[in-house]
């Protein structure tokens, strides 16, 4: 882990086009991914994080097309997720030019992919996606793209995941995603204090000051913003240049601090 903060830019994807929900919930196309993705790399970003949530056959050729463009025109890490469910799914994608693979339902289903991925790749390539929910004084994990609970406790998961490879965690707050009333900071410190690996605070991001608050009061690494950007109430810059006056430690483009 760092001292320095990251802002990732999540763009979630259904056939090949750019969408946005609430809660997992109420898809709204928003447009062209390739777009998107060049404007927050131009602006800052440190990474982006596409989603497939349709994960069809189509879904997966036109991921593949995507990546290959995307590669070509940035040069900040790519991660990919949404139905990638063997080694043999990753390479597919690594070929393409992403950095780093998201599993989320698969490995809740196998936990052992996670240990083929990072034999594979490495662990640095495998994040592993937690869509958390609370559920009576806990959070649990949740597959199906939030539908279904598997009981497991969603703390406990991301300790048993890094131990088989996980060399990074994506943290997803059902509860939050896309309200736009500020991360879950309870489930962000109970999870990014119980592993020593990156942990990737998500879900919820609807001011600076929700972001500032993230990576001042929870251990988490960085913080992934999506409608917030999508729907032009800040920018990358903007986020960062903000969070500099709070005294967070986070790169400007051009390598200025």
């Amino acid at each position: 882990m760092t001292d320095r903060k990251k802002i990732i830019a999540c763009l979630d994807l259904k056939d090949g086009r750019l969408v946005k929900g609430v809660k997992f919930e109420e898809l709204r196309e928003i447009g062209e991914p390739l777009d998107f993705a060049k404007r927050y790399f131009e602006k800052g970003a440190e990474e982006l994080a596409f989603l497939d949530i349709s994960s069809t056959e189509k879904s997966r050729t036109a991921i593949l097309d995507l990546v290959r463009s995307v590669r070509a025109a940035v040069s900040i890490p790519i991660c990919v997720g949404g139905g990638i469910s063997s080694v043999s799914d990753m390479e597919s994608l690594m070929k393409a030019g992403a950095d780093k693979v998201s599993v989320c339902s698969s490995a809740l289903a196998r936990p052992e992919l996670l240990s083929e991925m990072a034999k594979a790749y490495g662990c640095k390539s495998v994040m592993l996606a937690i869509d958390a929910k609370r559920v009576s004084s806990r959070w649990n994990a949740f597959a199906a793209g939030g539908r279904t609970d598997t009981g497991l406790d969603a703390v406990e998961w991301a300790k048993r995941a890094v131990e088989l490879g996980a060399g990074e965690i994506m943290l997803n707050s059902i509860d939050a995603d896309g309200t736009g009333a500020g991360y879950d900071l309870e489930l962000c410190t109970a999870v990014a204090s119980a592993v020593s690996v990156p942990v990737i605070a998500s879900g919820g991001a609807g001011s600076l000051e929700q972001i500032a608050s993230v990576l001042l009061n929870t251990p988490v690494d960085a913080a992934l913003v999506a409608s917030f950007l999508h729907y032009g109430k800040s920018t990358v810059i903007k986020i960062k240049e903000y969070l500099l006056s709070q005294e967070i430690n986070v790169e400007l483009p051009g390598g200025r601090y």
